[in-house]
Order: C-alpha cells, then structure tokens, then sequence
C-alpha cells in the first residue's frame, strides 16, 4: 500500500501554514465515525457514468480504516449519492446546470434502486454500519440528508473522511463538518477522483483550511495503539 504524498510544491505551502498534527493522537475511537462517501457502483462500475478508476483502487486502504476504527468501538456509515424525484430543493442542478441528455441519465443512474445506486460489492460493510442517502454533494447541508443528526445523537466528534470524489462528495462534506464544529481527518489515501491534479488540488485545500489530512496507515495505527 503505497502512501499519498503532495507534490513538493504543494506541501512546501502545507509546511509553512500548520502546525503538528494532532487530532488522531487524541481522538477517542468511541466518538469517532469513518464516514466513507458515495463508493458506488455509479462511481466504481467500469463503464458507469461517473466512472471514477482511482476511486476502485483506494477500496483497501477504506476497508482498513473500517475494520480498525470497528474493532476500537468507533462507528462507521456509507453515503450513497442518490436522485429523489421528489426533491424541488436541488432541482436547478439537474434542470439548468446538466444538459438534458445527461440530467436524464444521471436521474435514472442513482434514482430509487438503481442498480448504480447500490454499495461497490469490494466495500467491507458490517451489520452494525449505517447507510444513510444524500442528494446532494455534501451530507451535513440542510435537507439533504440527517446524516449531523444521527451523529450528533451518537457523541461523535472526530470524522475520518474516505470515498469519491476526493473534489466534490468528500470535499463538501469535509468542509461542512468542519464548520459544524467536528474535528475531520481527510484520508488521503483513502479518497479517489480523476485525476492527479485534482486529488493533490482538493487535498491541499483539505490540510491548509478544513482538515488534518493523513495516510490510511497512520489512521489504521492510531486506532490499534
């Protein structure tokens, strides 16, 4: 398992503007939830949609977080990114800012049982996980999802952040959270988008405003110290 490095540009900036991590050296695992964003077929599939390959190649690293974060007594939840037709809040998205021909595909690849909407096969996925539908990019905006609420009700204070796309789904959600008050630990390792540029792009942004961002190894080890 190789670890993520920025290029040296980048983390000579990251360097220069925080301070020693800290946040998984005092996290308690049983306030600490993996969220692990919208790894599904729409995105994995090859052929799918929103195809996103390097998104299929961070399953391992997502699965042992899970499996350390479980064993410590923490919490785990799957997103799945979905279409409700229901939902006039978000309605400009598809209506506006997609074209016709890909709003419509889009519609009917994460609409009610779609098979794109479902859980990757190659994700370990516990009983005691939660799956909990948002539909839109990030699960703690109003309306979306009650996704803050069920962990509010949990005690959770520090999220891990895994999943695709490492710019958009995990990105909004990290930013969210951290601005409802949650220490986040973005798994760079552990998310996937499509392209190099854009990984290191959204990561930067992570370590330099919204997150501690960290390796699934030393995640995996603070949680089995």
């Amino acid at each position: 398992m190789q670890r993520y490095e920025l290029d040296p540009e980048f983390e000579a900036r990251y360097e220069w503007t925080r301070g020693p991590t800290h946040l998984l050296e005092e996290a308690d695992p049983k306030t600490t939830a993996h969220l692990v964003i919208d790894m599904q077929n729409g995105f994995l599939r090859p052929g799918a949609l929103l195809e996103t390959p390097p998104a299929r190649e961070v399953v391992p690293q997502i699965n042992a977080i899970s499996s350390a974060l479980r064993a410590a007594g923490g919490m785990v939840a799957f997103t799945r990114f979905a279409y409700d037709p229901t939902e006039k809040a978000w309605d400009a998205f598809y209506r506006r800012f997609l074209n016709p021909v890909r709003s419509s595909a889009q519609q009917e690849a994460f609409g009610p049982d779609a098979h794109d909407l479902q859980l990757w096969d190659g994700l370990d996925i516990d009983p005691s996980d939660l799956v909990v539908d948002k539909t839109r990019f990030s699960a703690f905006i109003m309306g979306t999802c009650d996704m803050h609420e069920i962990l509010q009700e949990r005690g959770i204070r520090t999220l891990i952040i895994s999943g695709t796309m490492t710019n958009c789904c995990c990105d909004s959600t990290a930013r969210d959270a951290m601005q409802y008050g949650y220490d986040v630990v973005f798994a760079a390792d552990a998310t996937g988008t499509v392209s190099k540029t854009e990984q290191d792009a959204a990561v930067l942004n992570m370590a330099l405003l919204f997150a501690e961002v960290a390796n699934t190894e030393d995640i995996v080890s603070a949680f089995t110290r």
